[in-house]
Order: structure tokens, then sequence, then C-alpha cells
């Protein structure tokens, strides 16, 4: 009736092939995410921050607000001169450009 010795020291401590089991899975889970959705954001963010730099005068933009305008003057590294309708011109930061629509000529210069 009573377990003898022999039975309880074969039982013994789980060995490292239960620890693999166990790690394994969660390594592949991180892997799939990596690939499906880290990965390619990190893509379209370096794409999306190339596209600010060429923003250039005439380009026809939308901004993050929705307004769609033309690019009348660069102003400095992070900030433009965008048109959004006659003689309406508003300063808007490089980061708020959501698209360009469109690359167009260069607008010509204002006589004044």
């Amino acid at each position: 009736m009573f377990i003898t010795p022999a039975y309880a020291q074969a039982a013994g401590a789980p060995g490292m092939g239960d620890f693999v089991g166990m790690i394994l899975p969660l390594v592949m889970i991180m892997a799939v995410f990596y690939f499906l959705l880290i990965r390619p954001q990190q893509r379209k963010l370096k794409e999306h921050q190339e596209m600010l730099k060429k923003v250039a005068k005439g380009d026809t933009v939308i901004t993050q607000g929705g307004l769609i305008g033309k690019v009348v003057k660069v102003v400095d590294d992070s900030e433009l001169q965008v048109e959004i309708g006659e003689n309406v011109k508003v300063r808007v930061l490089r980061s708020g450009i959501a698209d360009v629509r469109a690359r167009g000529e260069p607008v010509k210069a204002e006589s004044k």
C-alpha cells in the first residue's frame, strides 16, 4: 500500500527538454510579431521620413488635419509655407504632412 522508495526516486526533477518546450513557442510568437508587425511599420516610417525630406516648393501636400495645399516656400528644415486657398498661406511643420499628392513645378516667385 505504501509507495516504495524506488518509485519516489524515479520521478526526478524536470529536464531541459521541458524548459525548451516552454520557451520555443514564445520565441516563435515573437519572431512572427517582428516580421509581420514591427518590421513593416519601421519600413513605412523610414519611407515617410524620406518623403518629408524631399518635399519642395511646388509640391501639393496633404496635412494630417486634412488640408490640401501647395508648398510656396520652404521656411527651414522643419517648416513649410503652404497655400491652401487664394492668398491664404499657412506655416506647417514638416512632421504635420501626411502625404505628398503631386510633385509639381516650382511656384514662380511673386513680384511685389
